[in-house]
């Protein structure tokens, strides 16, 4: 049992992604930066009765190889105005050090 996946496809509802991913700390020559250490994705495809047809695992070096549209798509929801973006800053200040 691996519990509910983390997200589902947009347009399959019976296509579930499972993510992992990996950090640490890098070492003194790196200044402590944050190295990725594991970037695994499992996608699970079902059928329409619940049964596995498809699983697929993604790693690390499967992230160079995926290509992403150029189109962007406008998100007329999304968009702050000024007050909010204000607002928004002023909030990441003050609580961005703790």
């Amino acid at each position: 049992m691996i519990g509910n996946p983390h997200t589902k496809s947009i347009d399959n509802e019976n296509e579930w992604f499972y993510i992992e991913r990996v950090l640490s700390k890098g070492e003194m020559h790196k200044l402590g930066k944050t190295v990725l250490k594991n970037n695994n994705v499992l996608i699970l495809i079902f059928d329409k009765y619940g049964i596995l047809n498809d699983k697929k695992l993604l790693n690390i070096n499967d992230k160079n190889k995926i290509t992403f549209s150029k189109s962007e798509t406008n998100n007329e929801l999304a968009k702050k105005s000024f007050i909010e973006k204000f607002l928004s800053s002023i909030k990441t200040r003050m609580y961005g050090n703790k």
